[in-house]
């Protein structure tokens, strides 16, 4: 018995070293200090705007603005374009001043795998009353450029938000396949979808 316990228990401790350890770290969003706006709407060409901000160690955070809604790509996008897809709450809506990165650490080398998100969500029939939904997104590595929603928890009046969206981000970002993966949605979260272009 106690020479199939050695064998068990250092693959056990193999499995755990493998693994990392995984923590949040925080970076600011501020379009005005954090941000370059590299292409924008001619006069007459609508309201749109596509911007570059500065993430976690190197990693961006990509914006796409139109007619007050947005759309936001953490990582490197596939050929350095965001366009490829669209996702964004259909109501209007803006991004909190806050990111928070899941990162994985082994060693030395700390890599962000998921971003979790504030956003705020207009009511059409009362401009006083915003929905606050977490959004959380697969972060887009150098060397495999996928990044998307990989889950949206609704925070209005719920304690628990942080420690769900955690939850998601730990368990389903890495190995989310874009496009082809349903998204985890807890709450009555605002109609929210994707458009591939």
């Amino acid at each position: 018995m106690r020479s199939l316990l050695i064998p068990l228990t250092f693959a056990g401790l193999c499995q755990a070293a493998q693994a990392g350890d995984i923590s949040s770290t925080y970076t600011d969003l501020d379009w005005k200090k954090d941000c370059v706006t590299y292409a924008r709407a001619e006069q007459g060409d609508g309201d749109w705007a596509d911007l570059s901000c500065s993430g976690y160690r190197g990693y961006p955070v990509l914006v796409g603005y139109d007619d007050a809604r947005e759309s936001l790509f953490y990582g490197f996008p596939p050929g350095g374009d965001m366009t490829s897809a669209w996702e964004s709450f259909s109501a209007f809506n803006s991004s909190g001043a806050k990111v928070e990165w899941r990162v994985e650490t082994n060693g030395d080398k700390a890599v962000p795998f998921a971003a979790i998100h504030r956003r705020s969500i207009s009511n059409g029939e009362d401009e006083t009353k915003k929905t606050e939904v977490l959004l959380v997104a697969k972060v887009a590595q150098m060397d495999a450029r996928e990044g998307c929603t990989v889950g949206l928890v609704l925070a209005t009046g719920n304690p628990a938000a942080n420690d769900q969206a955690r939850k998601i981000a730990d368990e389903k970002a890495k190995g989310f396949a874009c496009g082809k993966d349903k998204r985890v949605v807890i709450g009555d979260v605002p109609a929210f979808g994707r458009v591939d272009n």
